[in-house]
């Protein structure tokens, strides 16, 4: 990453996935007063404006809103399927990640479980994480060698450290406890 990628010794896009998230929250407390909130539309409209602003640019906001979406199509998948807690997903103790992402990530996806069902399908598409990509506090697992990355918060998607490996998929916990 170079230094332009940082600002105030910290990464734009993870700084800018919290606040893309954070507002669109935001934006669908606003919207659930006046109507049923769609989140896909609003996410595209916090995008879109925070190019406006020119907090972002048009690719690095499509990025950052991708991986929103990424993540919560993953987190609805895991949801509708197997009917456990979102913190299940996170694979974290709540002790262990920053409170205020869990209240706002949660919050965002009880807010769009309507949409989330219909998300599920095509999150089976886009279920592959990759290094350098931005994500939520969670285990990945190295498509090529099983090991475990641990994410407390949100970041950058390092390489494997075991084989060196750029794809991942997010741990399925075990049945009967978040571990």
């Amino acid at each position: 990453m170079s230094e332009s990628d940082k600002h105030d010794g910290t990464d734009k896009l993870v700084d800018a996935y919290e606040q893309m998230l954070k507002r669109t929250h935001e934006r669908i407390e606003q919207a659930q007063q006046e109507s049923a909130p769609r989140f896909r539309d609003l996410l595209g409209k916090v995008r879109d404006h925070m190019v406006e602003l020119g907090e972002l640019s048009r690719e690095e906001a499509n990025k950052v809103s991708d991986y929103i979406e990424r993540d919560i199509k993953d987190a609805a998948q895991y949801i509708a399927e197997t009917g456990d807690d979102l913190r299940d997903w996170w694979r974290f103790d709540l002790e262990l990640m920053e409170q205020r992402m869990l209240d706002m990530f949660a919050r965002v996806a009880d807010q769009t479980s309507l949409n989330l069902a219909q998300w599920a399908e095509s999150a089976r598409l886009m279920s592959l994480y990759q290094a350098g990509e931005i994500t939520g506090p969670g285990t990945l697992v190295c498509d090529r060698c099983g090991a475990e990355t641990h994410l407390v918060k949100t970041g950058r998607i390092p390489a494997c450290a075991d084989c060196g490996g750029t794809l991942f998929r997010r741990r399925a916990p075990e049945k009967g406890g978040a571990g």
